[in-house]
């Protein structure tokens, strides 16, 4: 009778960890990134219709699967766009022309690639004047209960496969094992329960990601579960977005991890020395297994070194598959392992498992804690991230990690009663140890409830993200004409040049439009870029040559039917406000955040280290040598990459030396005029040297202003230098006029 109700009750906590498990895992990791810089801004009124709306995220997207669309308020579609060429994080439409006042809502359907979540949001903008009573529709943070489903399912698989096979190979046959049991070196009833756990952890893992294979199609295509069942909209998920790739990994490996289990299962007759290293090597795949997770995370748009949160978020997974994964497997296996045992034998067998359990769960609780750290350092800034829901789910997250520090401290103390003497009574208190480490592990899956909680919040948008940075424009006259610049974003970096031109309030097609950028402090110029005309008086280039905050021009020529051209110089200050958000530096608290990681990876990884120095013969000469080699290398490293840094910048200084003179007057076509007024009458003589004359204007393209300014003030080769009495803002005249020899390099 009371072998029936013990069995009955580990039935009932077989099905409440189960459920609890579920549930802890039905949340989703919704990683999804945000918007960073939006032209126009969410509700700006403008005095002028858009050429272009622009919205720039901090992930890349999915091209494929993502859409634009601007509905007038009347809510007809005027206009539909996408991602970007150019940048696979900008999302762009072009509008249609002279678009009359009122208000317009822009529709965003972005497919993050990073994780192939797709979020639903829109944004209004005002032409003339504010319209009362329209507005857009935040994003959703809403868990579609098929994700749920498969997420729970896969997460609890795999966390199980890796607690079953790190537990099978680093507590269990070290505790356990005996090469009396030829077939996994562990007694039969303890490898059939193993086995089962391991058979039906993988058939859920594999069914998962079936499942997850369809959800993705049903929201990428955004269609029902009977349409995603289409092989062809299931193809071109598969093979055609990051997360197909990332799941064709997966299941490859969750193959071998399955034929490898096969073979330890037909291996336990014939081969059984294969069961141990081909178990020992399956949780290994499953360690990459854990790592697509982590591709498909938070960590994949973190703007502070991608691959580091990357591998710190993989490192958080595997430290919880072995601590909360091996504790759940440990739990299941325990009375079927216990059974033969009474009285002090059963004490003793436990013990065994568990002081080679505890050690190392304890160096996994420290990663589990220190990669939550630095994790949370790459969202949280400050006071207002914190006081976010993403917020609040960290704190409740380290509350429950904080109970099951107290539960597992206890357990160590217990493990080690000659050390924590004053502790006994406590110790006394734990009675049957299985009771406790039932409490643990229920305590460790209210942990995996707080960690899937704080999973499935969004990562708050850092307030430095929501600052509103107004894109330079300007507005320019050439003739009869009328010329609109925006440099969008308008920061270092990538920028694009969207220019409008009219003549009489009507938009004009047939221009030629050339453009070159110039950072006239350090006497640097870009290369020609021939703007591509996009549709009716728009013309637009890309361009990375604005590369540095301060003043920059950017010389516009505008030709028509094969006139000369008109040159339009415009002015900007380019502050890193305007430039999107790519990366940002590290502050104090990520720094020792990752400090901490890797001292808890080192702590982990110390006992291994010393076994493998204990293996060594070594002697105080040996050390000494070594020692002395190590610094000498290290002091050789530092000096080398100095003297590196040093020749690197003497050779930059060497290409590029800053300039003695700096141009001082910006090339508008009206000092293009009195440069030729002036080239004429004061350099006349030049034209008596046609060689020399030739060469310069042939080296226009590789010099700098001071150079053509020196040529005019000392001469150069056989030419003569100009008129003595020109003033120094003259001389750059004629240096503006004179460049507009150079041949046009387009690109």
């Amino acid at each position: 009778m009371i072998y029936i109700r013990y069995r009955f009750m580990w039935k009932r906590l077989w099905i409440f960890s189960v459920l609890l498990f579920v549930f802890n895992l039905t949340l989703p990791a919704d990683a999804h990134g945000y918007i960073v810089r939006a032209i126009p801004e969410d509700r700006a009124v403008l005095d002028r219709p858009p050429t272009r709306l622009q919205y720039w995220f901090s992930e890349g997207l999915e091209p494929e699967f993502s859409a634009l669309n601007v509905r007038d308020q009347n809510g007809d579609v005027i206009a539909s766009g996408g991602v970007s060429d150019d940048d696979d994080a900008l999302m762009t439409v072009r509008l249609p022309n002279d678009l009359p006042d009122g208000a317009y809502v822009v529709e965003l359907r972005p497919a993050f690639a990073s994780d192939g979540h797709v979020i639903a949001e829109s944004r209004v903008f005002f032409v003339g004047e504010e319209v009362g009573g329209v507005a857009g529709q935040a994003a959703t943070d809403e868990a579609i209960p098929l994700e749920v489903a498969w997420k729970a399912v896969h997460l609890a698989a795999t966390m199980l496969l890796f607690g079953a096979f790190t537990l099978y190979a680093i507590v269990l046959v070290p505790a356990w094992g005996s090469n009396t049991h030829a077939a996994g070196r562990l007694p039969p009833r303890v490898m059939r329960r193993l086995n089962v756990i391991i058979g039906y952890a993988l058939l859920a893992a594999f069914a998962a990601n079936g499942v997850a294979l369809i959800q993705q199609t049903m929201t990428f295509f955004n269609i029902g579960f009977a349409q995603a069942l289409n092989r062809d909209f299931i193809e071109l998920v598969r093979i055609g977005s990051r997360f197909g790739d990332v799941w064709n990994w997966r299941m490859l490996f969750l193959g071998i991890i399955g034929l490898m289990f096969l073979f330890s299962l037909y291996s336990r007759t014939d081969q059984t020395t294969f069961i141990y290293p081909t178990l020992t090597a399956a949780g290994w795949v499953l360690a990459l297994v854990l790592g697509s997770s982590s591709i498909l995370s938070h960590a994949a748009g973190s703007l502070l070194w991608p691959w580091v949160a990357l591998t710190v978020d993989w490192l958080h997974a595997l430290a919880v598959g072995f601590w909360v994964g091996g504790l759940a497997v440990l739990v299941l296996i325990l009375p079927v392992a216990l059974r033969p045992y009474t009285g002090e034998q059963r004490r003793l067998a436990l013990l065994a498992a568990l002081r080679r359990f505890s050690p190392v769960a304890v160096a996994c609780l420290l990663i589990v804690i220190t990669t939550g750290i630095y994790s949370s350092t790459n969202w949280i800034f400050g006071r207002e991230e914190a006081e976010t829901t993403f917020g609040t789910s960290l704190a409740f997250k380290l509350i429950l990690v904080g109970l099951l520090v107290a539960v597992g401290a206890l357990h160590h103390i217990a493990l080690r009663p000659e050390r924590y003497d004053r502790f006994s009574g406590v110790i006394d208190r734990l009675g049957n140890w299985t009771r406790t480490l039932r409490l643990e592990a229920i305590l460790a899956a209210f942990v995996l409830f707080g960690a899937a909680v704080l999973s499935a919040t969004p990562v708050p948008v850092p307030t430095f993200a929501q600052e509103e940075v107004e894109a330079p424009t300007a507005v320019l006259q050439a003739g009869d004409l009328t010329v609109v610049m925006s440099v969008l974003p308008g920061g270092p970096g990538v920028n694009t040049f969207d220019t409008t031109v009219t003549r009489n309030g009507q938009r004009v097609d047939g221009l030629e439009l050339n453009m070159v950028s110039v950072h006239p402090a350090d006497d640097q110029r870009g290369s020609t870029h021939r703007l591509e005309p996009v549709e009716a008086g728009l013309y637009v280039t890309a361009a990375a040559d604005i590369d540095d905050t301060g003043r920059w021009w950017t010389l516009l020529d505008i030709s028509e039917n094969g006139d000369d051209p008109q040159r339009l110089a415009f002015e900007w200050q380019i502050t890193d406000e305007a430039a999107v958000i790519e990366s940002i530096d590290p502050r104090p608290a990520n720094i020792l955040a990752l400090l901490g990681v890797l001292l808890a990876v080192g702590y982990a990884m110390y006992p291994f280290m010393r076994r493998g120095y204990n293996t060594l013969e070594l002697d105080a000469g040996s050390v000494s040598v070594a020692a002395s080699a190590a610094i000498a290398t290290g002091i050789a490293l530092a000096a080398g990459y100095i003297l590196l840094q040093d020749t690197r910048d003497v050779y930059d200084d060497a290409l590029a030396p800053p300039p003695q003179v700096v141009n001082a007057v910006l090339p508008t076509q009206a000092s293009l005029n009195r440069g030729e007024t002036l080239y004429t009458t004061a350099c006349a003589t030049w034209d008596e040297h046609p060689a020399d004359l030739a060469a310069l204007q042939e080296r226009l393209s590789r010099s700098r202003d001071e150079d053509i300014y020196r040529a005019i003030r000392e001469g150069w080769r056989d030419l003569p230098a100009c008129n003595d009495d020109l003033s120094v803002y003259e001389r750059w005249d004629i240096v503006n006029y004179f460049r507009t020899f150079a041949d046009t390099d387009e690109t």
